[in-house]
């Protein structure tokens, strides 16, 4: 792998924070502050000299997202299918240049019928209706993690969001053990990013993702429990409560969904729609 780029994760903004005391107060405080704000870059992503989409990312942890989104997109059925990613800065921008094997290759030809546009707060956009209603789904091992296990790597995720302690405005989606402990993390400014970039490291770096549990900052829509149903997660762990069609997804295909999640108040959603 490859990997040169010219963008920071963030960038500094001096701002005059207007603040009040209190409700009545009519003369305010000015305060001058910088802010870190998080850069939001479009990321090029080309198979095999194909443009197949373009995706607004922080730009960190490129290879990471490449893998990931390739296997949660159904674009290859493993990381062994891809052959080679190279991440070169363009004007404007990123992109990363990756080459798949024939077989993989077919799947994005069938696929690439115009560049998909992918916003920040989207993790299908540009996909057919057909990709989505009619998607072939893994099923997984139902698996709930010890309430211990969650409140302790609910306490703790926010001592590993490095990026997001100076920004304060990144999504991050954390790999836990079995006692809770964090074992990786990984931040964006698309939540569905964040998620990808995770099940690239962990697909890349380990066995895989049979023992343990993912935690997100974010909500947990249908995308989001897609993604880890490819990935082979077995529970997924959210602070905001997930979409009706998200538990839908989670019930048919066997992924433990728990959220909303609160160090003081987790709520397990039913394994099945007749109930828990």
């Amino acid at each position: 792998m490859h990997e040169q780029t010219s963008f920071a994760v963030s960038e500094p903004c001096h701002v005059k924070r207007i603040i009040w005391e209190n409700a009545q107060d009519c003369a305010p405080q000015t305060v001058n502050e910088t802010l870190n704000l998080a850069e939001e870059v479009p990321l090029s992503l080309v198979y095999n000299g194909i443009d197949y989409a373009v995706m607004m990312i922080t730009p960190q942890n490129i290879d990471d997202f490449s893998i990931g989104f390739s296997i949660t997109e159904g674009l290859v059925k493993d990381v062994s299918e891809i052959r080679h990613i190279a991440i070169s800065s363009i004007p404007g921008g990123l992109k990363v240049d990756m080459r798949i094997s024939a077989d993989a290759l077919r799947t994005v030809l069938a696929r690439s019928r115009r560049p998909i546009a992918g916003r920040t707060g989207c993790g299908i956009c540009g996909a057919d209706m057909s990709s989505i209603v009619a998607r072939d789904q893994n099923t997984v091992e139902a698996y709930t993690p010890d309430l211990s296990a969650i409140r302790h790597a609910l306490r703790h995720l926010r001592d590993h969001q490095t990026l997001n302690a100076g920004i304060g405005m990144l999504h991050a989606a954390a790999w836990c053990a079995p006692d809770g402990s964090i074992t990786a993390i990984r931040e964006d400014v698309g939540r569905h990013n964040a998620l990808d970039k995770l099940i690239g490291h962990g697909l890349k770096n380990t066995p895989g993702f049979a023992n343990g549990f993912c935690l997100l900052t974010s909500r947990c829509s249908y995308e989001m429990a897609s993604k880890a149903i490819a990935a082979g997660m077995r529970a997924l762990v959210s602070l905001s409560a997930p979409t009706a069609m998200a538990l839908r997804t989670a019930q048919h295909a066997g992924l433990t969904l728990i959220s909303p999640a609160r160090p003081d108040t987790i709520c397990l959603l039913p394994p099945s729609p007749e109930g828990i």
